[in-house]
């Protein structure tokens, strides 16, 4: 028997759960080991209004060296925030030069709008990108941009509009699967949230409880449950169902302590629920 490996390609954020702040702690209580290999390091996330960071695009390569010198292998690799055009292209090397499951996250953007560090060079490679991918988990901003379309009026969305989205998206990845997560279906009146899934044609989907306004790493504590579950073996169904539900627990929680918003998700609390 060994222990599955993931090497996880985003920032470190100190304060405001996300990232790999996020990700570690939660794919490790789901036993898996944790390998990051940071993007940037960060006082506290961009949410906040005074924020430090350092962009470590100029390190990475020599950490990847020192991995490779080491011999060391992963059984997945994942991608988070990328902080550049440079970076992306560092992790298009990283992808080819270590055999692996690769899943891409691709955070690019939300509410319909692509965040204000990137550019449409960097868009344009993280299309590049999916070429590689075994699973991609973009939320419908993403989606959008991935496939150079439209963001719909008011982010609402009909399954078979997201069923030509996915397929088009899988069409571009070698593993063809792709979870859109966090979408608003025209037939909801808004109290729910879904996750559309499509599996190598298969097409379901995950509705939960929409509870609270938007919090920092939310997605990134979702991915790193359905990631590490689905890694484990569980198919993509269930285990988009076990991060759905845990982010909702997290969440309702989040709201009965008041946190605000930047401060993220109180996750350390249902941590041994993963168990």
């Amino acid at each position: 028997m060994t222990q599955k490996k993931i090497a996880l390609i985003n920032d470190v954020t100190g304060f405001g759960r996300c990232s790999v702040t996020v990700e570690l702690p939660i794919i490790s209580a789901l036993k898996i080991q944790a390998c990051p290999l940071p993007t940037a390091l960060l006082s506290v996330h961009t949410g906040f209004k005074n924020y430090f960071m350092d962009d470590f695009t100029d390190r990475m390569e020599n950490y990847i060296d020192s991995w490779q010198k080491n011999n060391l292998t992963f059984d997945a690799i994942a991608t988070g925030f990328l902080g550049s055009a440079a970076q992306i292209e560092i992790v298009r090397r990283f992808i080819k030069n270590f055999s692996a499951v690769v899943i891409i996250d691709p955070v690019m953007g939300d509410h319909g709008k692509i965040y204000k560090s990137y550019t449409r060079e960097m868009c344009r490679r993280m299309r590049e990108l999916l070429e590689f991918a075994d699973l991609v988990t973009p939320n419908l901003t993403e989606a959008c941009e991935l496939l150079g379309t439209a963001y719909p009026a008011g982010g609402v969305v009909s399954d078979s509009e997201l069923a030509t989205m996915a397929a088009n998206i899988a069409a571009k990845t070698r593993g063809g699967r792709v979870v859109i997560t966090g979408v608003t279906l025209d037939l909801d009146d808004g109290s729910n949230i879904s996750n559309f899934i499509f599996d190598r044609g298969q097409i379901n989907i995950v509705t939960s409880k929409r509870l609270g306004g938007d919090r920092s790493g939310t997605g990134d504590a979702f991915f790193a449950v359905a990631a590490a579950s689905w890694l484990n073996g569980e198919n993509l169904i269930d285990s988009t169902r076990k991060a759905a539900d845990f982010v909702t627990k997290c969440i309702a929680h989040a709201e009965k302590l008041n946190l605000p918003c930047n401060w993220g998700l109180p996750f350390e609390e249902f941590l041994t629920d993963l168990i």
